[in-house]
């Protein structure tokens, strides 16, 4: 559950920012005990935006804030 309401809450603030852009979530089966936020680009390439590995413990620096992941999409977008 934590995972889902965090995936939501980032979800909801990629949408907020730009509403154009599709987000899925875990359009391929997730690694076990991961948060991990990446962008694919038009041309079949992948940025990463937030990776949890090798965060924590505590488990709650596994999850990115929204914001830093918005701010890392504009980024990479520019």
């Amino acid at each position: 559950r934590v995972f889902g309401r965090n995936a939501a809450a980032v979800m909801a603030a990629l949408r907020g920012a730009m509403a154009h852009l599709p987000v899925d979530i875990n359009p391929r089966p997730p690694r076990r005990n991961s948060f991990e936020v990446s962008l694919v680009k038009e041309d079949g390439s992948t940025v990463e935006l937030w990776s949890g590995i090798g965060k924590g413990p505590p488990r709650k620096l596994k999850f990115p804030q929204p914001e830093t992941v918005v701010e890392a999409l504009k980024s990479s977008l520019a």
